[in-house]
């Protein structure tokens, strides 16, 4: 077998998901990482999650500089404040105009270890259900095709849902294993900080759960999706999907709470853990009972409730409360647990945001390993519920989804910040 032959078979080997990823990058030397971002400006994604990979981020009481290097970038949109330019200067890569470019650095070949895919904040329009049509399945195609064409793939971190549609989103999640490249997806919650610190036993059984959210649709109720489904996954069988969806609206959301359709108990003790309650307490530093006292509903003017029921007969709720408190907090009811498990995920304050810590320690032990420290079908699953969800809010009823049925298993541990 001659050399060109021989190249020839193992790019369509590793073409067809039959040859693991390789690293550029010669053992001990940085690894090499592309970005494909919306955009690049102060307190964008991009720059939280770039910036941490350029200058390092504080993880477990110390100062961590991975040893890595964004080596090219690619940028969709260049607004006022734009730092693509300046960073590039700074640190020494180049902004390329397609991300075909990026990921080979200019040349012919694939010339990166790992991308990094950021596909928030920018300018996009929004479709018929309210989603933001972020074109994070147009970035991560574009890298696909470069994969496929070079005969090799790397890792790729996804930032947040995979995309605003669920069937773009399988179709990703198909790639990766088609073409034998990790992917890590979604966003900082599940891999922040929780107060108390809360890991529901592997297999337990879950009897009821109850997130509360806050922000606006479609971009903070992914979040409280995301949070919710990290500590709902751990429950015995694993997940097994979502039979059924329904979203409601403003009172009808308190009449079904009257109904017993979602437990005040687990709302007060959600509620309990929250470091940011509105209304008397900031006007005089009371404390409230928001349920107990009624204020809850004086505070949040349009509340919004998520049912989802899952196959395996779970059913959970997110309530999103504006108004009321700035956290996102989670209670359930487990089988042989005393009480109730509530936490709230703890999201320090801007502009240093070091939950975004926690979560780049995942992103670079999965460029550093080639594993995921979590599957891809959390963020697969929760993409297609939000989107499902929003469809059921349009069509002001309940929403069958045999097709989401995505199964998998939650790891042995959580990944979330512990120290």
């Amino acid at each position: 077998m001659n050399r060109r032959t021989f190249l020839s078979l193992a790019a369509a080997a590793s073409v067809a998901g039959l040859l693991p990823t390789s690293a550029l990058a010669a053992p001990g030397e940085p690894k090499r990482i592309a970005v494909v971002c919306t955009i690049w400006k102060y307190l964008s994604h991009a720059q939280h999650i770039g910036d941490r990979f350029l200058v390092g981020y504080p993880h477990a009481g110390v100062w961590r500089k991975p040893n890595m290097k964004i080596v090219s970038l690619y940028v969709d949109q260049r607004p006022e404040g734009d730092q693509s330019e300046a960073r590039a200067k700074e640190f020494g890569f180049k902004v390329y105009p397609t991300i075909a470019e990026t990921l080979r650095c200019g040349g012919d070949k694939l010339a990166c270890d790992a991308v990094l895919v950021i596909g928030e904040h920018g300018e996009y329009p929004d479709n018929d259900l309210g989603q933001k049509l972020y074109p994070r399945y147009e970035f991560f195609k574009e890298c696909v095709k470069v994969f496929e064409a070079d005969g090799r793939s790397v890792p790729v971190y996804n930032d947040k849902n995979l995309s605003y549609s669920f069937e773009k989103a399988k179709e990703m999640v198909a790639d990766s294993k088609r073409l034998s490249f990790p992917v890590l997806a979604g966003s900082s919650l599940p891999v922040t900080w929780r107060l108390p610190d809360i890991e529901l036993p592997l297999g337990c059984e879950i009897e009821d759960a109850l997130m509360v959210g806050v922000g606006g649709s479609d971009a903070m109720d992914y979040h409280a999706l995301e949070a919710m489904q990290c500590m709902i996954e751990r429950r015995k069988g694993g997940e097994t999907g979502i039979k059924k969806v329904e979203m409601i609206e403003g009172d009808a959301v308190w009449k079904a709470g009257e109904k017993g359709r979602w437990s005040k108990d687990l709302l007060v003790s959600a509620l309990s853990r929250s470091d940011s309650p509105l209304g008397l307490t900031v006007e005089d530093g009371r404390t409230q009972d928001l349920v107990g006292t009624g204020e809850l509903y004086k505070l949040v003017k349009n509340p919004a409730a998520y049912f989802i029921e899952h196959n395996d007969g779970l059913k959970t709720t997110l309530l999103m409360v504006n108004g009321a408190v700035r956290d996102y907090l989670f209670s359930s009811r487990v089988k042989g647990m005393a009480g109730l498990q509530a936490t709230q995920f703890f999201l320090s304050p801007t502009p240093n945001v070091t939950y975004s810590a926690c979560l780049v320690n995942g992103i670079e032990r999965m460029f550093e390993t080639g594993v995921a420290p979590y599957p891809v079908e959390r963020t697969l699953i929760v993409s297609g519920a939000l989107e499902a969800c929003l469809k059921a809010k349009k069509q002001g009823s309940a929403l069958e989804t045999p097709y989401l049925k995505v199964v998998y298993k939650a790891p042995a541990e959580s990944s979330y910040c512990r120290a």
